[in-house]
């Protein structure tokens, strides 16, 4: 029987990792839970088997459930029925199997009937879930709202919310407003307080929200009258039980046609401040969307191991000129160029996963004792790293879903383009992942800082200092020549001083920096699993060598002067 996370070897190596062992003891706060808990490790190995356990039951229901549904779902999509979005029919069936299997509050602790799990687990489900459909994925995913519900409401709020997550009601992030889409600072839906009933009322309208019908909602409003920026902006917890929330049109999509994208109309809504006002886009809307970033990019590599994985399958099938299509030198270059970027960018996720692990654990432990000097600083070393490699984590995977299934149905051929084939959909479906939670360039915004003050460079040279395998030290004599040749890049960018050319060639430098990143990952994969990561460590690295050389000599010989040819008139 199929099994989209033991069919995969390469999700379960994630597991191994050097920092694992860190993580888990942060996570378990050295295993306290055991006494209390009868499903709580006792120790590391002992969580370990537990993070395999449930994966497996992940990839069982995503294989046997959730990816046979995907192509109903695909084509009846949600549907709206007096004010109420109704899911997809095959989607009820996808909550029923996924609460029975228990796979909500994943992130949660066990008090209030969470997993407890790591993000890093958790971005290894959403990655095997997003395989089997992408848009079910989309659904599933939105109970991480509930971090930031736990991170900033207080505990009467955490206690009445977050069980019913980890039992499976659903959540939504309302963000988005028909004047306010990425520039989340003209939000204008208005909160006022109700005195007479204690209770803060929402009026207005958001567009665009997924899932927009769920359960439980958190939604950014303007709290401060005779404001217009992000200082007047609040967060707030609607429960769709209280009403005065219609849903008024659903959205007709190019993709992932299982998650509903909803407009939504608030009408004197009740609702819950969370944590303070004023900084609902300052703070609460950051981590909200950091942790929605993580989401994406584990959904982006569930399509590129879907597309790797359709392209490969009809490769081996196909037969022109007497041959299989997979022995034709344009056919395997395209191949191994897409498993490379699928082992590059899951490498890339966990990586990131495994920052945020860390940080956030600590950061929940400040909440019951101070930390010591020592646990501070490693709490604000892997901040900042989670902080820097979220945008390359986002911005890269989504690029490269999309990619890995363009390239789905190039392998198809004609075939490709009928309906009838999965590389369609999976194509439709990638296209979204680099416009929400944050579109590339705003993933190249968020990144950029970190480029220009150094932050990258010293991570890659770093990075260099680690030992790699006899095998991988051609590949890694490779890399160094690039590396001079990026900080280069950054320096003579950064001498041009002009913001218009920092801007204009921001993106290049971003790519750079992911390759050069990811080449490093991987070869520190290869080194400990040549079986299953050396081919795509040889396709990735020279890959980058081809992309960086072009990039530098782009950004080298580019000057204030040359910006002209682009404008648009």
């Amino acid at each position: 029987m199929a099994n989209y996370y033991t069919d995969h070897p390469e999700i379960a190596f994630h597991l191994e990792h050097p920092l694992m062992k860190r993580l888990v003891e942060l996570k378990e706060k050295n295993y306290a839970d055991a006494a209390a808990h009868a499903d709580a490790p006792v120790d590391y190995e002992d969580a370990i088997e537990n993070y395999r356990r449930i994966l497996d039951i992940t990839g069982d229901v995503a294989a046997n459930t959730i990816e046979p549904n995907a192509e109903s779902v695909d084509l009846e999509g949600p549907h709206l029925e007096n004010g109420r979005m109704v899911y997809a029919s095959k989607t009820f069936e996808n909550l029923d199997v996924t609460r029975k299997a228990g796979l909500y509050g994943v992130s949660m602790p066990r008090r209030y009937g969470g997993l407890n799990l790591p993000m890093v687990v958790f971005s290894m489900m959403s990655e095997v879930i997003s395989a089997a459909d992408a848009g079910f994925q989309n659904i599933w995913s939105l109970q991480s709202c509930i971090d930031t519900l736990y991170e900033f409401a207080n505990e009467e709020q955490r206690a009445k919310y977050i069980p019913r997550i980890c039992a499976g009601e659903t959540m939504s992030m309302d963000l988005t407003e028909p004047d306010a889409g990425s520039d989340l600072q003209r939000v204008m839906l208005k909160a006022t307080f109700d005195e007479k009933e204690n209770c803060w009322r929402l009026n207005g309208v958001k567009r665009f929200i997924t899932n927009g019908d769920s359960d439980i909602h958190l939604v950014l409003a303007r709290s401060e009258e005779g404001t217009k920026d992000g200082r007047g902006l609040s967060m707030f917890i609607y429960d769709k039980r209280d009403g005065g929330v219609d849903v008024r049109h659903i959205e007709h999509k190019l993709g992932i046609h299982g998650s509903p994208t909803c407009e939504l109309t608030y009408k004197n809504a009740k609702a819950e401040l969370c944590g303070d006002r004023k900084l609902g886009l300052i703070k609460y809307v950051m981590a909200l969307m950091n942790g929605a970033r993580l989401g994406i990019a584990a959904q982006s590599v569930g399509v590129e191991q879907e597309a790797y994985n359709e392209g490969l399958a009809y490769a081996r099938e196909r037969a022109q000129f007497g041959e299989k299509i997979i022995t034709f030198p344009a056919v395997y270059d395209m191949l191994s160029r897409m498993k490379a970027k699928l082992d590059a960018g899951r490498s890339l996720l966990y990586q990131t996963a495994r920052y945020v692990d860390i940080y956030k654990s600590l950061e929940d432990i400040s909440r019951d004792r101070k930390l010591e000097a020592d646990e501070r600083a490693e709490m604000k070393q892997y901040s900042k790293l989670a902080d820097a490699f979220t945008p390359l984590a986002k911005g890269m995977n989504s690029e490269y879903a999309s990619q890995n299934a363009y390239d789905a149905i190039s392998i198809h051929g004609g075939s490709g383009f009928i309906m009838e084939y999965k590389s369609q959909r999976l194509y439709r479906d990638a296209r979204i992942f680099s416009i929400y939670e944050g579109t590339t360039q705003l993933q190249v915004v968020a990144a950029i800082r970190y480029v220009t003050n150094g932050t990258y460079l010293q991570v890659i040279k770093d990075m260099m200092q680690s030992e790699v395998s006899e095998e991988m030290k051609p590949l890694k004599a490779r890399i160094a020549p690039l590396v001079d040749l990026y900080e280069k890049a950054v320096n003579y960018v950064k001498e041009q001083g002009s913001q218009d050319v920092h801007d204009f060639l921001a993106r290049r430098l971003y790519d750079m920096t992911a390759e050069i990143i990811m080449s490093l990952l991987i070869m520190d994969d290869a080194t400990r699993a040549p079986e299953l990561f050396a081919k795509s460590a040889n396709v990735y690295v020279r890959m980058t060598e081809e992309d960086v050389c072009a990039k530098a000599y782009y950004v080298m010989h580019f000057t204030e002067a040359d910006l002209a040819s682009f404008r648009a008139e």
